[in-house]
């Protein structure tokens, strides 16, 4: 007797910046949409202006697999507010996927090359990445570097709380993650917007230290002074990602 075939789905990365493309093949259901939105995330977590998903040669088995597609879209709506885009779905695709009422992060173009041109020409928000090593010394230089920027952005109003945000989040992955890490620093929408993108896939959490305890505030912290933060998992990690937009201490 012979079984089902397994459903496939394929996910491959044509390029991350400044727009990011993912080429999408197979069957989207219950069974691959965990992979698709894992890829997703990857994509997503190199933060370009915009994500293109070729979807041409993609087919929708079951709308669960729609459900997760929509979720991780809603999801980068709060960051990194990257517009995603579909290019290339049939109708029954563009049907299947467009049919959920609480999908509205995403869009459709007619194919990648029309869409690419249309997003090549959006301009890149001020931004700075730095790789730093898993060392006490890459709390200052990231001191210094979110400093410098508000001064050149004109934000010095939130270079002190900024300043502050990025030590514990470059401290967080010294204590714990022991990693090589990522730190990008945006101007966004008025706002500033920090992330740390390390190598380890143990998820951070904010805890509650007693008074004698010396340590556990960090991501309190993060919490307290910031508009909205969160946790990005991705295939090799994680990105701990922050928005600023009031600068009060």
């Amino acid at each position: 007797m012979g079984g089902e075939l397994a459903s496939q789905l394929v996910c491959r990365p044509v390029r991350d910046l400044p727009v990011g493309v993912l080429r999408v093949s197979g069957t989207l259901d219950a069974v691959t949409g965990e992979a698709l939105q894992q890829a997703v995330r990857n994509s997503l977590a190199a933060q370009p202006v915009r994500l293109l998903l070729d979807v041409s040669a993609l087919r929708v088995g079951d709308p669960v697999g729609v459900a997760a597609l929509c979720a991780v879209a809603c999801q980068s709506a709060e960051w990194p507010g990257v517009p995603i885009v579909l290019c290339g779905a049939d109708r029954r695709t563009t049907e299947a996927i467009g049919a959920p009422p609480d999908c509205p992060a995403l869009s459709f173009a007619p194919d990648c090359a029309q869409a690419l041109a249309a997003a090549s020409g959006e301009p890149e928000p001020a931004r700075i990445r730095v790789r730093l090593r898993p060392v006490p010394d890459a709390c200052r230089q990231v001191r210094q570097l979110v400093t410098s920027s508000c001064a050149a952005w004109h934000r010095t109003e939130l270079a002190a709380t900024a300043a502050l945000i990025a030590t514990e989040l470059v401290a967080n992955v010294v204590r714990h993650a022991h990693t090589t890490m990522e730190f990008t620093f945006a101007l966004r929408d008025g706002g500033l917007s920090m992330a740390v993108r390390d190598g380890s896939r143990r998820l951070p959490r904010p805890v509650e230290p007693g008074p004698s305890d010396s340590g556990g505030r960090g991501l309190r912290l993060v919490r307290d002074l910031t508009d909205a933060w969160g946790v990005l998992p991705v295939r090799d990690g994680k990105v701990v990602w922050t928005h600023l937009t009031s600068g009060a201490v």
